[in-house]
């Protein structure tokens, strides 16, 4: 598959991910592109870039910050439920295939669980759709976390780089032969703890997540995600015990409307 990497010149960890590909990788022909602004306010199109026009996968190589300051490994898509404080639009989110997230997600938890000491230090996760910059070629955000000596751990970016990499070997035909249910996840926190297990060991494909600051959800917002996915979504995740019955009520109105079934994460097999 065909992608590109952007990363920030001045972000710790996306130029820690970046040397690191570099190391492994022979092909000249992987567009690597150095932001002079940060990631989040950039602008980053193929208008831009001409090199970007054959791409068909986005990565955006950066830190990931918390409270908690936990060490981190993640991914999430780009865009904005709501407001658009830090970057991108009100409202938009950015295009992504699911079933790449999925192919990614696992990637990276297989790669991590190669190194004993890393994986019992660091945690892989996935994060609710935040923030910007708004790109219409599908992306994702794959991030270092989540204080400075983690940026820095050049271990544990290595295995970012190649879980970046083994998107080289892929394509999307073989993907969609995998049997995969394309899905939106809908609930729970922004570090997707029911919805982590679903993507590691189930049939679903997960793209955006909607978690709960996204909430109310209205049928801008569900149809925003349904079309900015690649695949074609009939059915939609909910984290059904994070909610209560009201908001839960509301939220299956509006799924109805929009013509998607739901499922329960209870009732998905990890």
């Amino acid at each position: 598959m065909r992608f590109a990497i952007v990363y920030y010149k001045d972000n710790i960890a996306g130029k820690n991910i970046v040397d690191r590909f570099r190391e492994i990788s022979f092909s000249p022909q992987i567009p690597i592109i150095e932001l002079k602004k940060e990631t989040l306010y950039s602008e980053v199109n193929s208008e831009k870039y001409p090199e970007l026009k054959e791409v068909e996968f986005l990565f955006f190589a950066s830190t990931h910050r918390s409270k908690k300051g936990d060490p981190s490994l993640c991914l999430h898509v780009a865009g904005n439920w709501r407001g658009n404080e830090l970057g991108g639009k009100e409202g938009k989110v950015c295009n992504t295939s699911a079933l790449v997230m999925k192919y990614l997600f696992q990637k990276l938890d297989e790669n991590a669980k190669k190194d004993n000491e890393l994986y019992g230090k660091y945690k892989v996760s996935m994060e609710g759709t935040h923030h910007g910059p708004l790109v219409s070629i599908p992306s994702c955000f794959i991030e270092l976390g989540s204080e400075e000596a983690e940026w820095k751990d050049e271990k544990a970016a290595k295995v970012i780089a190649e879980t970046i990499l083994s998107l080289n070997e892929i394509e999307m035909s073989e993907l969609r032969t995998r049997g995969w249910e394309p899905t939106i996840a809908i609930g729970g926190g922004h570090y997707c703890l029911n919805f982590n297990q679903i993507q590691l060991n189930s049939e679903y494909a997960i793209g955006h997540v909607i978690p709960d600051y996204g909430f109310p959800v209205n049928e801008t917002i569900l149809k925003e995600a349904e079309e900015k996915t690649k695949e074609q979504i009939s059915e939609v995740l909910i984290d059904w015990k994070s909610m209560k019955s009201v908001e839960r009520q509301k939220l299956l109105e509006v799924v109805d409307r929009v013509g998607l079934d739901y499922e329960r994460t209870s009732n998905v097999k990890k």
